[in-house]
């Protein structure tokens, strides 16, 4: 199992979830990625999506500031 991570601080919705859904399909099954986000829409939209999509969102938690990470299992 490995682990990726994935900076999308700088980033605007729909590009957020886009994004990760691009790095979740370079995984393998089992594998983790941490997503670093800002809060707002990505926060509210990013864990919504990726269990939409059938992805298991491990946790959420606030880094520092305004960014938070998102631990997704593919």
């Amino acid at each position: 199992m490995a682990t990726k991570v994935l900076d999308i601080t700088k980033e605007h919705c729909p590009m957020t979830f886009v994004k990760v859904k691009i790095e979740l399909s370079r995984l393998q099954s089992g594998d983790i990625l941490e997503v670093l986000l800002s809060e707002g829409e990505p926060l509210d939209n990013v864990p919504r999506n990726a269990k939409e999509q059938g992805y298991n969102v491990l946790g959420v938690e606030h880094v520092e500031g305004t960014t938070h990470k998102i631990t997704i299992k593919k």
